[in-house]
């Protein structure tokens, strides 16, 4: 099971929840040194910002807003004890009801990217989904930051060659 479901399970009482065991990618995804043609290239871990707002589920809407708002942020993650991610609160959920639970007023399973993807990647999904932020987790969910597209932008600027190659072919004649 995914860990992201696995820990909302857990938070909803379930207590015999497995998660899986770390694979290949998962070097990469925790951020370790790689060596080879795309390792001097920003990747999304790197560029991704750490002093993000953080929710728990059952802390209330208007107080995570106000501390959202003094921090200068539009959008909040909400994570478990373990730092796992569950959800998200962007500037339409963080206008609902300020005496809501954020669990009541969050995103559920939002989309995530590994800290391994490059800027010039991300930058190109998130422009053309039209994408302003997005979380950056560990393959075991855990939340790494919040990576803004302005900065994947900047940082991909002439990296055309940033890219995975994930498939390698040849054919013979």
């Amino acid at each position: 099971m995914a860990p992201r479901a696995a820990a909302r399970l857990e938070s909803l009482g379930f207590d015999k929840v497995y998660q899986y065991k770390a694979g290949k990618l998962d070097w990469l995804a925790a951020g370790l040194p790689t060596e080879g043609t795309n390792s001097d290239c920003p990747r999304a871990g790197d560029a991704s910002r750490k002093d993000m707002v953080v929710s728990g589920l059952k802390d209330r809407l208007g107080e995570v807003r106000d501390r959202a708002k003094a921090a200068g942020w539009d959008v909040v993650v909400v994570i478990d004890d373990q730092r796992v991610l569950l959800g998200v609160l962007r500037s339409k959920q963080l206008e609902m009801d300020p005496n809501l639970t954020v669990e009541q007023a969050m995103r559920p399973g939002p989309s995530t990217f590994r800290p391994y993807v490059s800027t010039k990647e991300m930058a190109d999904f998130m422009v053309g989904h039209d994408l302003d932020s997005t979380p950056i987790t560990t393959s075991d969910g855990t939340l790494v930051g919040v990576l803004f597209r302005s900065e994947a932008v900047r940082l991909a600027a002439n990296r055309t060659a940033c890219t995975r190659n994930l498939i390698t072919t040849s054919i013979e004649d």
